[in-house]
This record gives C-alpha cells, structure tokens and sequence, in this order.
C-alpha cells in the first residue's frame, strides 16, 4: 500500500474527530493497522492528533487575536489546519516552523484554493513574528485555567468545588501528558519477569509497572505484534483498571456477574484471577460490543466466561435472584478520569451527561442487587473522577438497601502505595490521574448481609 503524508492523514483524522465526533483513540489505532503511513511517522502522527485535541482551547486562544474575520461555515476546515499547525509550531520543539507552515499550505491549496491558503500562510506567519497572547490577559480565574489547561470551564470549576485549585491543576496537568502503554500479564500463565525477558528478545522494551503487580509498561516497540500477545500472555490495560480484578477477588469455581463487561479487559482479568475455574457471565448492551468480549476470550483461550447481550439495568429479568458470589458493576460513566486517553472526551460531553449517567448508574446497581448470594461481594468502579458518579451513588445506594454495608476490607486487596488513598472505613477509592500517571479510577467495595 502506498503511503500517505502524515500531516494529510493527521488532518483528515483531526475532521473527523471535530465532525463526525470520532473517538480519537480508535481513530488513530485504525490508521496504525491500515499501514498509510511510514512506520517512523508514527510518533508524529499520534502526537499531532492527540496534542490537538488535547490542546484545543489553548490553542483557539492563541488564534482568536490573528482570526480578522469570521470564517464561512463551509470553510471551518480551516480553523482545524490552523489549529493543527500552530500545536507543532508551539509544543513540538524539533520541527522547524518553516516545514509546518509550507504543508499547512499545501494542504489548504488542496483542500480549498489558493485564496484561503493564503490565510492560513498569513496568520501562521503573524504568530510567528508577533508571538503568543499572556495568559494573564483573562480575568475571570476559573476561566484563566480552563484556557491555559484547555479544559471546559464548567469542568474546571465542578473540580475546584470537589477537589480544590491545587488539585484541580495537578489534573489538569496530568489530563495533557501521554498516557504510558500499559498490559496486564497473565500470571497464571507466566510471570511478569518472564515476559519482560520474552519481549525484549522480541525487540519491545517493558519495565514493571508502577501499580499493579501483574503491570508492564511498554517502554519501546510494538507490544501487538509480539508473539507474546499473540499467545495470549498479556492484555493491554491501564494499571487503575487492573485493580479493579484485584477488589473483586474472585475465587476458582465461583460464579461471577460482570455487568457491563466490554470490549472485556476486567472480565478476563477475572477469569485469569480464578484460573479459568468457574463461571463469569459477561453482560453487554449492544451485540458489537460482545463480539469485542468474545475477540478477548478467544485469543486468551479462556473458557469459563459466557456472553450475554442483556441491558444491566433489565438483569433482573434474566436471572435468578441469589445466583452470583460476586458481581462486577464497572458503570457507564462520563470518563472524565482518560482524558489522556480520549482527550475528545472533554469537548463532546457536557453538565448535563453527569446526571444522565449517574441516573443509569442508580438503575443498574439497583436492578443487580438482588443477584447477589448473601455474604456475598459487589464491586461498583468507575473511570470517572466525579462524585456524583462515584461517592455519591454509593451513599444513595446504601440509603435504599439496607441489606448491604460497605467492604472496609478492600484496602487489603489492593496495593500497599494505595492505602493513603483508600478510605478505609468506607471502603472505596478514588485514584486522580496525577497519582501514579495510571487513569482516574473509582472503586468502592460493598458486601450483602
């Protein structure tokens, strides 16, 4: 297949992204196995997707000053090339602004006519003489750091009310670095050192993750095209996800209710967990979804999980009740804590979605309640860092069923680095992105009377 440039391919994905509302991380690994671009474009091409979405409220500050005039609606292709172009010309040091601003052009003389590159060719070159607007200029505090961290105001301001200004920063900040590539290894397959040495005669560096004991971090190479994936010996996922299997704890020959189990990272942690010995039944709402559980199950030849396309919040309805040792509540939610990971995230959901998940929430971990044996053990997690998603959907929870309390052993199941983050006599646990560079992650533990 030939090959195409890597700043076109980055800006077709970028309006993609800003139109179709794509998900950038899919997006960008589809253009990484179709093969359009050199392999040494990778990097770039990544960063310059990512860095773009990330940085979009920065970097329309930085343009409005430079923007004379309204562009048509039919041209707003525009404001994406010259958003794309100015992140390289700001944050990526290595790359002359000379060769950014001459294919920014070229693109635009393709894309549009000459007239139109002229104005991406101008304002490219005013910022470049003239310089960047202060960030100071902005007086309203919460907005000021909604600009500099490009994130949403409204965001912004529901973090400072919950976690405080210093905090919130220190989100902020972390929401904008690149998320390490993390994988999980099968321990009751191998050992973790064990596929560290395996990878590295495969040309993939890993070191032990931070978190997790069952974690690699990939350092360099491509981790998929190891045989070491390939046999089913790891399985890519963030290092707060793992703990997740860890906080479940289950045992060989019990019966699990995962309840919102795709694309199926914890449901095959799970069944890893209990050597395969047992049964995990593995629910999703949409058919597509389970097929993504079923991919996971085959390449890591695991047969105790059975599928299921079942709305959670109509589980009731498909099982009978006190039939699950454990369940696994892992909730649709606003995923305000991968940001790093889905950076469009933050522009595409709004106020309004928090209520509308937490409400979902509320229904499915109502409707799976009576599933539960007695003396048995529900999970509830979350990738958000909202309270209304996490602390207070538990509160509410407990409120109305009384035949559950809180877990206060679940510290005990998860790392030892977490137990100034745990709040043990509640067992739960919100980990912030800035704590181990590992995703926002909530875990609350509960157990039937």
């Amino acid at each position: 297949m030939k090959t195409k440039n890597v700043r076109e391919v980055a800006f077709e994905a970028l309006l993609k992204i800003e139109n179709e509302e794509a998900y950038s991380n899919l997006l960008v690994n589809s253009v990484m196995k179709q093969g359009i671009i050199n392999e040494k474009d990778a990097g770039l091409f990544t960063e310059i997707v990512y860095g773009t979405v990330q940085r979009k409220k920065t970097l329309d500050f930085f343009l409005r000053q430079y923007l004379m005039k309204k562009i048509k609606k039919k041209d707003e292709w525009v404001l994406t090339l010259l958003r794309m172009s100015l992140y390289q010309m700001v944050y990526l040091e290595r790359i002359p602004d000379r060769a950014i601003i001459y294919e920014a052009v070229q693109i635009a003389k393709k894309k549009g006519h000459r007239g139109l590159a002229s104005i991406v060719n101008g304002i490219l070159r005013n910022v470049q003489r003239k310089g960047l607007p202060e960030f100071n200029s902005i007086q309203n505090h919460v907005e000021q750091l909604s600009v500099m961290y490009s994130h949403p105001t409204w965001l912004v301001a529901q973090w400072i009310k919950q976690y405080g200004i210093e905090t919130t920063i220190k989100i902020c900040k972390a929401n904008l670095e690149r998320a390490p590539v993390t994988a999980r290894v099968n321990v009751s397959k191998t050992s973790v050192s064990e596929v560290i040495e395996r990878l590295e005669m495969e040309g993939v560096i890993a070191q032990k993750g931070n978190l997790s004991i069952e974690a690699i971090e990939v350092k360099h190479g491509n981790l998929f095209a190891t045989d070491v994936f390939k046999q089913g010996l790891v399985t890519v996922q963030d290092e707060s996800s793992m703990l997740v299997g860890r906080a479940v704890d289950p045992q060989k020959g019990e019966t699990v209710l995962d309840c919102c189990a795709a694309p199926g990272g914890k449901t095959t942690h799970l069944a890893e967990l209990m050597n395969d010995e047992g049964e995990i039944i593995a629910l999703d709402i949409y058919e597509h979804k389970v097929n993504l559980i079923e991919q996971q199950i085959e390449r890591l030849q695991i047969s105790s999980v059975k599928t299921k396309v079942v709305d959670a919040r109509e589980a009731q309805q498909n099982f009978l009740n006190e039939s699950f040792d454990r369940i696994l509540v892992d909730a649709p939610c606003t995923g305000f804590g991968v940001l790093r990971r889905k950076p469009d995230i933050k522009w595409t959901k709004s106020e309004q979605d928090v209520g509308h998940m937490s409400s979902i929430q509320k229904e499915i971990l109502h409707s799976v309640a009576p599933l539960l044996k007695k003396g048995g053990t529900l999970i509830y997690s979350t990738c958000t860092i909202e309270a209304r998603e996490n602390e207070q959907i538990i509160d509410s929870f407990l409120e109305t069923h009384v035949d559950f309390s809180r877990d206060e052993r679940l510290c005990e199941r998860l790392p030892e680095k977490l137990l100034s983050y745990c709040e043990v006599e509640r067992g739960e646990v919100q980990i912030l992105p800035h704590y181990f560079q590992s995703d926002g992650f909530y875990i609350a533990a509960l157990r039937k009377n």
